[in-house]
């Protein structure tokens, strides 16, 4: 078995509020193989994005060390690529600019940098699209484009917060397809932050449930799944199986949160009269 290319050793994060600091994350420890494709799922307010955030290099942590290749690493690093939930196009720019800008930052010729973009878009499936601006294109096809700028880079590890959250369930089971055939393809690493059991069941080698506030690590459940492996497999029962185990580890979390976010309610609520 390959040598973990990410490791997220004990990492430890907190926030200073007005009512004093927060622990978001809890000695948080994983690591991520080559090739793999892990996802993470918790409860809102779990510290996921903020897992998603300590690896990318946006947000610092009090405590623990993220590796990439046996390096720690403390901010943004050239091996990582992220994908984000909110729309991150440019709208003044046409599909292939989108997608060369990273290259274009990179100081690559224009032409070398097409050429490369071209293959990008044609591998997110909107080959045809170069010359469309993003005001022109669904949702679905929006987020396609900041997929192929990502991919653009050639990351060695891709970093995925929840990027389908806007679409609709069947748009987002199409596009899992796609992140599937493009992971197998590459022979991609991918992390991919979610709250969608289905999703995370459709497209990983192994889920890591979060606990509810602060997060912690509550377990880590092999999907033994074969593939290649499509939108097909949902309706298995192997797969049902998959997401009922899930469900049975997230939903005392889930319970928690919901209760806290009553309370909390309530609390405003009493405040206010």
């Amino acid at each position: 078995m390959a040598d973990p290319i990410l490791v997220v050793d004990d990492i430890v994060v907190s926030f200073d509020t007005t009512e004093g600091p927060i622990a978001a994350v809890d000695h948080v420890t994983f690591d991520v193989r080559p090739g793999e494709f892990l996802s993470v799922i918790g409860p809102s307010g779990c510290g996921k994005s903020t897992v998603f955030n300590v690896i990318g290099g946006l947000l610092s942590h009090s405590h623990g060390i993220v590796s990439v290749s046996g390096e720690a690493i403390n901010g943004p690093h050239k091996s990582i690529g992220m994908v984000f939930q909110e729309e991150s196009t440019f709208p003044w720019r046409t599909v292939i600019d989108n997608v060369a800008f990273p290259l274009e930052l990179n100081g690559l010729p224009r032409r070398e940098r097409n050429e490369r973009a071209k293959h990008f878009i044609a591998m997110v499936g909107l080959a045809g699209f170069e010359n469309r601006y993003p005001g022109e294109l669904s949702g679905g096809m929006r987020q396609r484009v900041s997929l192929a700028r990502t991919l653009a880079s050639e990351p060695k590890i891709l970093l995925m917060d929840e990027p389908f959250a806007a679409l609709d369930e069947q748009t987002r089971l199409l596009l899992g397809d796609k992140v599937l055939q493009i992971q197998q393809q590459l022979h991609q690493t991918t992390l991919l932050i979610t709250h969608n059991i289905t999703e995370a069941v459709q497209m990983s080698d192994r889920i890591l449930v979060m606990t509810y506030r602060p997060g912690r690590v509550k377990r880590i459940v092999e999907i033994h799944l074969p593939r290649p492996r499509s939108s097909d497999i949902v309706s298995s029962d192997a797969f049902g199986h998959y997401v009922a185990e899930v469900w049975s580890d997230l939903r005392e979390e889930a319970s928690r949160g919901m209760e806290d976010a009553e309370r909390h309610a309530l609390g405003t609520a009493g405040e206010a009269s």
